[in-house]
């Protein structure tokens, strides 16, 4: 087939190939992600440096697939010049990989707050409600991972709901270290860690629900970042 046949209203069947093959790539690179925050809370769990080491050295792939991705995005955009939904792709995409490297990012700093709190022999009463927050984080990730191969702007939406709960937790976990450091100035610089640990999960998930706004802005062409929930909603449906 010739190259230049207009197939399912895009410039080439070559065309649908590349899309179909940045999509895979950005998967992919979700699936690292994902790695890396199990290691990270196997790391809380277990204190496990092993699981650290694994963490770090998934985030140089996160990085290098990241890089990947800008090119054959940078790569389609001069060659393909595309319009309308296959512009948004590209775009939202692009996105995408940015928030998901961060959430990399994220996952990491995590995991060496938590090496450095274990080599100085932190409470394991500094660690409480870290962990429940992770595992929501988690589980909101895995779910924003399943919107973005989907496409589903109404799971979007229900993951935009969730990261209330995270923050929710988020806010507990702060209240809890306060108390927690008021109670002997030696649990300062413990807690502390824990307090950077809480904030970047707490990122994590602002990093979903950016991913979230992406995919519909892809799917509905509507942007509607720094909208409340409820406005969105009513919106998309």
């Amino acid at each position: 087939m010739n190259e230049e046949v207009m197939v399912g209203g895009h410039i080439s069947r070559q065309f649908d190939l590349e899309l179909d093959e940045i999509r895979s790539r950005v998967l992919t690179m979700g699936g690292l992600v994902e790695a890396q925050l199990d290691k990270t809370l196997e790391a809380l769990r277990e204190g496990d440096s092993e699981a650290i080491t694994d963490v770090e050295n998934l985030d140089r792939k996160v990085n290098a697939l990241e890089m990947q991705i800008d090119e054959e995005c940078t790569q389609i955009l001069a060659k393909r010049q595309p319009a309308a939904g296959d512009l948004r792709m590209i775009i939202a995409t692009s996105k995408s990989v940015r928030d998901l490297e961060r959430i990399g990012d994220e996952a990491e700093r995590v995991a060496n707050m938590v090496q450095h709190a274990f080599d100085n022999d932190a409470s394991v009463k500094a660690f409480k409600g870290l962990l429940s927050l992770g595992e929501h984080v988690k589980e909101l990730l895995h779910e924003t991972l399943n919107t973005y191969a989907r496409m589903q702007t109404r799971s979007a939406v229900i993951n935009m709901r969730k990261d209330q709960v995270i923050d929710e937790e988020y806010a507990r976990v702060l209240v809890r270290l306060v108390n927690y450091m008021k109670k002997d100035p030696d649990n300062i610089s413990d807690a502390l860690d824990v307090m950077w640990a809480a904030r970047s999960l707490e990122r994590i998930g602002d990093h979903c629900i950016n991913i979230c706004e992406n995919v519909i802005y892809l799917v509905e062409g509507e942007d509607v970042r720094h909208r409340a929930i409820d406005k969105v909603s009513e919106q998309l449906s």
